[in-house]
């Protein structure tokens, strides 16, 4: 990116998104229209807990001298949920932040007060503001990559209720299993659980799920890639997994009955993954007729950081 200010009419309209995520943190500078102004990338330091809040720090700092003005307007997303009992991190998969006050380190970083979610909760925040959820009175956002999330907004305000873990279905049994797949108990998972849908859905969930099947160790992108092909072994895990997801998110239809739910993260951009899905959720959703949409995120992979920013409203 250029290291040239932009001019914009009112600086006070600008405001910084940072998506911290596993492998890379992602700044980017919005405005009141939400056009994105600037888009800076930084390795995430893996496992190095002060490193990842001098790269946020750093970012915010690249993003204000880009705008020409400091004391910018932040928002983080983040994993995990930021428990506002304690100010610390819980449940997240970059295990060096649980337990740490994320929040207060990096205001006292920068000098001034930040806003956080997590980030599926700003994926949420995103799509609903602006992308496929816009007008929607409650959409529930999906993040089907390295980990499963989710986030549900209602007339426009996030949900994140008293424990800061409102649309964690990724850590739910996988509802209906089957036994003939092996689903019961189903595998063990890194919190502690038999059978999480996240032990389904993930990335290497899915990758795990083939292995087992096969004894062959292929990545996500290789079954589907295999699938796409005609191989039986992969068109039968994708099978497997059209039909999870179904069933995991008829679970959700049936308790919050959203008018839409969208997905991101790496498997929503594969559309082999679930385009019978909405046929196959009609099996358990208590309903004649199913109207809830299932639509990919309309910004992509830039959904958590532009909903980062969309933690503050425009002015």
């Amino acid at each position: 990116m250029s290291d040239n200010a932009v001019k914009p009419a009112h600086a006070s309209t600008l405001r910084i998104g940072i998506d911290l995520g596993g492998t890379k943190t992602e700044a980017v500078l919005m405005a009141a229209d939400s056009r994105l102004l600037a888009v800076e990338r930084r390795a995430t330091p893996f496992n190095d807990y002060e490193g990842q809040i001098a790269t946020i720090v750093a970012l915010v700092r690249q993003m204000e001298k880009t705008a020409g003005v400091s004391g910018l307007r932040v928002g983080i997303a983040h994993p995990g949920a930021l428990l506002r009992q304690t100010g610390l991190i819980q449940n997240a998969n970059s295990t060096c932040l649980n337990g740490r006050p994320l929040q207060r380190d990096i205001e006292s970083a920068l000098g001034y007060r930040v806003r956080m979610a997590n980030d599926a909760d700003c994926l949420a925040v995103s799509e609903a503001a602006d992308g496929a959820g816009a007008g929607a009175a409650c959409v529930f956002a999906v993040i089907l990559g390295t980990g499963v999330g989710g986030g549900i907004v209602i007339n426009g305000a996030l949900r994140q209720g008293p424990n800061a873990i409102a649309g964690e279905w990724g850590h739910n049994a996988l509802p209906w299993p089957r036994a003939d797949w092996g689903e019961v108990p189903g595998p063990a998972h890194w919190d502690g659980q038999h059978g999480v849908i996240e032990a389904y859905l993930a990335g290497p969930g899915f990758a795990a799920d083939y292995a087992r099947a096969t004894g062959q160790g292929l990545r996500s992108e290789q079954i589907v890639a295999a699938a796409t092909a005609g191989e039986p072994a992969a068109l039968a895990a994708v099978a497997r997994y059209q039909h999870r997801l179904a069933r995991a998110l008829a679970s959700v239809i049936n308790v919050i009955d959203p008018d839409i739910i969208v997905l991101g993260g790496g498997l929503s951009r594969v559309p082999l993954l679930y385009d019978q899905v909405t046929a196959l959720w009609r099996q358990w959703v208590f309903t004649e007729t199913v109207h809830t949409r299932l639509v990919a995120a309309a910004h992509g992979d830039s959904s958590g950081v532009r909903g980062a920013a969309w933690l503050w409203p425009a002015i």
